[in-house]
């Protein structure tokens, strides 16, 4: 579930409050402003991460606010959560500025048809989306909560996993395709000896495999024993991690989830690492979003890797708490429940009980 804010929390005062939009590419930065008492919307370019510059450019747009008569007590800054992450807002926070990060999947767009996309536009939309969230208008955007280093950095090794075993997936594909085009089933590259029998394997026609494509065999088969090592690697060290002697709260955590009937030490880790991020102080779980994997989007485009996503029961995966109280359960009383479900849901869609009609 991520942790999001869809409402400004703080009253806003156009004459006391500057706001910023920064707009981010590779090549250049784009910042816009709205300044109290000045009826124009300056924009300036600036060179990628030149904090310095982009410090010294808000202070000029404080000095011309108050050359209008307003002076400036609060200023936001705003940005679409994306590559660069959120170094920027902890720099910023650092230097006394509120930051929001947008969501990027929650500013409303143009749908009537195709629209321009500029770094002008954008952030004339930025801008605008800002505003109306600082005046309390209800669900403009929603805004990413920002973590520290510590947090970020303790999902690191679930989230690198998950990568790993992706890319092993897609070598473990791309050499059952190959062999697949010589007649050859059934190979199976996780096992110890798996390399050893490259050679001794035949085409449809009992012939020995071409040469080119035994080297291909071959150096895939070394990337996919050098993906296997480092994904043992990760699961070793998560295993010391959970079975330390002198556990910290996250290995506290994991012990308590591992615990679980039906519950693995991944998914306990993975649980703790990214439902559990607020330093396990607070009581209300958060986590925080993974910019350009937007489940709700992919659902619009028709695609079924939204599903696929929420669906999978794998280590990767992070069930909601429906699931961990049903695993805790015992097969008979998740057996109860069933039962007792399916007669509501009869009940409910008997003829009898609405009119002689059945609920649709």
């Amino acid at each position: 579930m991520t942790d999001q804010t869809s409402h400004a929390t703080t009253a806003f005062d156009y004459d006391s409050t500057l706001a910023l939009a920064l707009e981010l590419s590779g090549k250049s930065w784009e910042v816009g402003a709205v300044l109290p008492g000045v009826s124009r919307r300056p924009r300036r370019s600036l060179a990628p991460r030149d904090m310095i510059g982009l410090l010294k450019q808000i202070e000029r747009w404080k000095a011309e606010a108050l050359r209008a008569g307003c002076s400036v007590q609060r200023t936001v800054l705003t940005y679409e959560a994306g590559r660069d992450g959120f170094w920027i807002a902890r720099y910023l926070l650092a230097h006394g500025l509120e930051v929001q990060i947008m969501h990027p999947a929650s500013i409303p767009v143009e749908r009537r048809g195709r629209r321009a996309k500029t770094d002008r536009i954008d952030l004339d939309m930025l801008l605008r989306t800002l505003l109306a969230w600082l005046r309390g208008e209800p669900r403009v955007c929603t805004m990413v909560r920002i973590p520290s280093e510590a947090e970020e950095d303790m999902r690191r090794p679930e989230r690198e996993r998950e990568r790993l075993v992706s890319e092993r997936i897609a070598l473990e594909n791309r050499i059952e395709n190959l062999l697949c085009l010589h007649g050859v089933v059934g190979f199976q590259p996780r096992l110890k000896k798996a390399a050893e029998r490259l050679d001794e394997l035949r085409s449809y026609t009992s012939a020995p495999l071409p040469p080119r494509l035994s080297e291909e065999l071959k150096r895939l088969m070394t990337r996919h024993r050098l993906l296997s090592e480092q994904i043992k690697e990760i699961e070793a060290a998560r295993e010391q991690t959970a079975m330390a002697v002198a556990p910290d709260r996250a290995a506290q955590k994991i012990q308590m989830l591992a615990r679980l009937v039906g519950l693995g030490l991944a998914t306990a880790s993975g649980l703790t690492r990214e439902l559990f991020c607020r330093s396990f102080a607070e009581p209300r779980a958060c986590r925080v979003c993974r910019p350009y994997r937007n489940t709700v989007q992919q659902r619009r485009l028709g695609t079924r890797a939204g599903h696929q996503q929420e669906r999978q029961s794998t280590d990767a995966s992070y069930p909601d708490a429906v699931g961990l109280a049903l695993a805790a359960l015992s097969a008979g009383q998740r057996a109860q429940l069933l039962v007792r479900r399916a007669h509501r849901r009869r009940q409910r869609t008997h003829p009898q009980n609405h009119g002689g009609r059945a609920r649709p």
